[in-house]
């Protein structure tokens, strides 16, 4: 009988110890990462200086875990608490307690995909990087525009804009403005390589230049295969000592993009980027210009042509012209084409 006791009770014991086992195991390694909507994966967003208890509130707001006094218990067992890093986490469904903390204890964010081109104005592009980034868009744009900075980078506040190079780019969520500005600058420095700098100096601009040049290639046509061609009328034009009078820039010291029709009065308009008032190019680019137009300028297309405007036929192609005559001749069937289709301005 006393046999019996002993081995009853340490059965009761065994089963106590086991089912002991079994409650820590799952608090530490069972599931408790839960997503809505059927998602296998979504993203945790750490805001910089959050607390523990920020952190909390996030992952009870957006329902991301079933058991909150669980993941409590593990953090605090973990130190996590004292181990807070901002950043943007990929956590999975099913994940336990100890394998989200141990993302979030180490820091191991998941980098945002920043695809840009095409980005009209620096005003523009701050709010684009504030959007996907932490810090503000304003924190952005006052470095894009702080003179000691950019001169810094080797850039005025007018130039800085030709740093950006169109790609795609990995970047930290919480990445600092000035840490990002000059990771955009090095990506700068690696695309304009030996070789590109040299075909610049080649045709006498700097890389800034050409990007500047390239920007109103860019606003000009939108066909790669007519790019070099369009490069080339404006150096000839710049070549010359001729003004670039190149309609893009007008409509971009205006300011007004909807504008489709650039008129006589639009032409006297007074600002450092209108090149029908002022020689040479513009004081910063009009635009972000793509890759293509880069090359299309550092390759640019030799010829003799001076003047070009859009065919009538709106295929999105130019006639081009080496007298002026010639020039009034397209351009009078393109303006005959848009008073047909009524397009005014």
């Amino acid at each position: 009988m006393k046999k019996k006791t002993i081995l009853l009770i340490f059965l009761l014991l065994l089963v106590l110890c086991l089912g002991a086992a079994a409650w820590f195991y799952l608090r530490i390694y069972g599931p408790n990462v839960q997503l809505k909507n059927g998602k296998e994966a979504h993203y945790l967003y750490i805001p910089t200086g959050a607390t523990f208890e920020n952190v909390e509130d996030s992952l009870t707001g957006n329902n991301f875990i079933k058991n909150i006094n669980s993941f409590r218990w593990v953090a605090e067992l973990m130190e996590y608490p004292s181990y807070v890093k901002a950043g943007r986490y990929k956590i999975s469904k099913g994940m336990s307690n100890r394998a989200l903390i141990s993302k979030l204890r180490a820091g191991e964010q998941e980098a945002v995909s920043l695809t840009f081109n095409n980005i009209r104005t620096k005003e523009n592009f701050a709010a684009f990087i504030g959007r996907e980034l932490e810090p503000d868009s304003l924190d952005f744009l006052q470095m894009l525009n702080d003179t000691a900075f950019a001169e810094k980078l080797g850039f005025s506040t007018e130039t800085i804009y030709t740093m950006f190079i169109p790609n795609t780019y990995k970047v930290f969520w919480n990445t600092r403005p000035e840490d990002f500005l000059n990771r955009m600058h090095q990506e700068y420095e690696r695309f304009w390589n030996s070789g590109r700098r040299a075909k610049a100096e080649s045709i006498g601009l700097s890389p800034q230049e050409v990007s500047i040049l390239a920007s109103i290639v860019d606003q000009e046509t939108n066909k790669k295969d007519e790019m070099p061609t369009v490069a080339g009328v404006y150096m000839n034009r710049l070549n010359a000592g001729r003004r670039l009078e190149a309609d893009p820039t007008v409509i971009f010291a205006l300011g007004d993009f909807t504008i489709r029709r650039v008129l006589n009065r639009h032409l006297r308009y007074p600002s450092p980027y209108n090149t029908y008032v002022h020689p040479g190019l513009p004081p910063g680019p009009i635009t972000m210009p793509a890759v293509a137009a880069i090359n299309a300028v550092l390759d640019y297309e030799k010829h003799n042509y001076f003047y070009f405007c859009a065919k009538a036929d709106f295929s999105g192609y130019h006639a081009f012209a080496e007298t002026h005559s010639q020039h009034l001749q397209n351009a009078r069937a393109f303006q005959k084409a848009l008073n047909e289709r009524n397009i005014l301005r």
